[in-house]
């Protein structure tokens, strides 16, 4: 009788990649290490439920823009300036060293990994519980990067596929002497195949709703949740950031029948909820502190800034389970 769960690597246009399977779920989940280390495509009976990238591998590698779920460090979404504070001292980033991403107000945006090539594959398993692989990329050995944060660390990023649902498990161990402050996320990009937008309801397992400045900043105020539950996009959309996430609880993506849940650990208290009205995907991101956490706490207007102590290591994951693609559907 074949394996429940596979995992292999591939050779796709020249470009290699590693494939989990499912079998007993008809799911399969590609990662390109390559290319940021990220799982650009996920199916069930052949139905993504992430956004593809929007051309070939080769041609993503040339020209790399957002699909799948793109991993965001050292910073997840904004900073305010090109500087962050860090242990009572302020930093500065160096645009001659490397390509900052911007906003369209010029804010660095999304951190310095999101298309990293340096990532390793350091694990590859499949047996009767799951299929996974571990990838490792090693941010002190690369001199660019530690000119815009100096935190000396490494970073282990695995995905587990099983039962359906897959987790995105990330490790972080700080090699530094300092205290190494935590604003990482992750990007993801979560669609219905063939149904209309106007279709689509999501739900938010969320207490709080920041107030936004018009550069899309926190102002540090916050209200309860005010939206409704569900909440239909026809005519909505969302670009909102939220905390006090219940990670009991799950936010869902729902149309015709068919459901994209995800769950965040407890050590992802903010989510920021992405839904363009012009286009067909939702973005429920997982974020260990607020956008511009670093400034904001130094501010004194974030008061739960997450940090690794020397020598010292942090875990988390959140887990991805569609359901109700069948192969009808």
């Amino acid at each position: 009788m074949a394996e429940t769960y596979s995992a292999r690597k591939l050779t796709v246009d020249s470009i290699e990649i590693v494939r989990l399977g499912d079998r007993a779920h008809h799911t399969e989940v590609s990662i390109c290490p390559s290319i940021g280390n990220i799982a650009y495509d996920l199916r069930v009976n052949g139905q993504p439920i992430l956004m593809p990238p929007q051309a070939s591998l080769p041609d993503w590698q040339r020209k790399p823009s957002q699909a799948g779920i793109p991993f965001l460090a050292p910073w997840a979404n904004r900073l305010d300036a090109d500087a962050y504070w860090a242990n009572g001292k302020r930093y500065l980033l160096n645009p001659d060293a490397v390509t900052l991403g911007r906003d369209p107000n010029g804010l660095p945006i999304h951190g310095l990994l999101l298309f990293a090539s340096a990532w390793q594959v350091m694990r590859l398993h499949a047996d009767q519980q799951a299929a996974e692989v571990t990838s490792r990329l090693e941010f002190w050995k690369h001199p660019e990067w530690m000119a815009q944060f100096p935190f000396a660390h490494t970073i282990e990023i695995t995905h587990r596929l099983a039962g359906g649902v897959l987790e995105v498990r990330t490790a972080i161990q700080n090699h530094s002497t300092d205290s190494m402050p935590l604003v990482i996320g992750f990007h993801p990009w979560y669609q219905i195949p063939e149904t209309p937008r106007d279709q689509w309801k999501v739900r938010l397992p969320v207490r709080d709703h920041y107030a936004l400045s018009p550069k899309l900043i926190p102002t540090g105020e916050t209200k309860p949740m005010d939206l409704p539950d569900p909440i239909p996009l026809a005519g909505r959309e969302l670009d909102d950031v939220f905390g006090g996430v219940d990670s009991n609880g799950e936010f869902s993506l729902e149309a015709a029948g068919r459901k994209v849940s995800v769950q965040f650990g407890p050590k992802f208290p903010i989510a920021v909820v992405y839904a363009p009205e012009t286009r067909g995907v939702v973005c429920f991101e997982p974020m260990t502190g607020l956008t511009n956490g670093f400034n904001l706490a130094h501010q004194g207007l974030f008061k739960d800034l997450q940090s690794i102590p020397a020598g010292g290591n942090w875990t988390e994951s959140f887990w991805i389970r569609p359901t109700g693609f069948s192969a009808s559907n």
